[in-house]
């Protein structure tokens, strides 16, 4: 093979797909319906962040998103201005509760709300309790919850309006 050349193409095709690989193996499946697919939520915690106290009974009787996210995940960064413009979209159709997970402190997450403005409730999980209960294995993470307390799907890795919308339509049939 001496002599022989690589084309670029062949370079930047190889770069795509290990660039793929490796956001599947942080992130997983943008949309996984996995085996806890259908099974009841966990409760949320109950020490708030900012915004209104919320709980899955208060929750219940209409669908709703919960992400998990802390202030130091970019991923959750890059995130956050869909979340907020996502959760003014919804007028009271649906829900969308943030979760803030292992955050080692709350003046720091605070300051992630503030920054990007979010309107909607966020509660604090510092010691990671409500996350495991979920089965958060990274950030950001987000449950589709139906109007029963039912997880119908789980979206792994930052989202946009679509998949948001999306994965709320799947909460809501």
């Amino acid at each position: 093979m001496a002599g022989r050349r690589i084309s670029w193409r062949a370079l930047v095709g190889w770069g795509v797909a290990a660039a793929a690989v490796a956001a599947l193996a942080v992130f997983g499946l943008a949309s996984s319906k996995n085996a806890v697919s259908g099974r009841p939520a966990p409760a949320l915690p109950s020490d708030r962040l900012s915004g209104a106290a919320v709980s899955l009974a208060s929750l219940r009787g209409r669908p709703a998103l919960v992400v998990f996210w802390a202030s130091w995940c970019t991923p959750c960064e890059q995130e956050a201005p869909a979340l907020e413009r996502f959760a003014r979209s919804l007028r009271g159709r649906a829900a969308l509760v943030g979760v803030n997970w292992s955050d080692p402190s709350p003046a720091g997450a605070k300051a992630f709300v503030k920054r990007f403005g979010w309107t909607f409730p966020n509660l604090r999980d510092p010691d990671e309790t409500s996350g495991q209960k979920f089965g958060v294995s990274g950030l950001p993470t987000t449950y589709a919850i139906d109007s029963s307390g039912r997880i119908r799907d789980t979206l792994r890795g930052p989202q946009t309006q679509a998949t948001l919308a999306q994965a709320l339509s799947l909460a809501s049939a």
